[in-house]
């Protein structure tokens, strides 16, 4: 499995619109061919960072889903201007969790 876990800069006003602006994108992508997660969320703490979080069965399929996001069309709106501040994309497997 493949997981990517981001984190997005947005002005903090802009926050709640960033998130409603991925939500076209968020249906989409779930609905690809090995997307297992594919979720944006708000932090907790800081007002101005957007988690990304997504699962794939396999890195061919993320690679798929980058292409089709370069392919994309442009929205009809000017987005919200984000800044990607990290991105971690990791080759993971399924442990035990300590508590079970």
């Amino acid at each position: 499995m493949i997981v990517v876990l981001g984190i997005i800069e947005v002005a903090a006003s802009d926050r709640v619109r960033f998130l409603e602006e991925k939500g076209t994108q968020v249906a989409n992508t779930r609905a690809e061919i090995g997307c297992i997660e594919y979720v944006f969320s708000a932090d907790a703490d800081d007002l101005s960072w957007v988690r990304l979080v997504e699962r794939w069965e396999t890195m061919s399929d993320l690679e798929a889903h980058i292409a089709a996001l370069g392919k994309a069309a442009a929205p009809a709106e000017p987005p919200v201007a984000s800044r990607m501040v990290s991105i971690d994309v990791l080759d993971a497997q399924p442990v035990r969790p300590p508590w079970a």
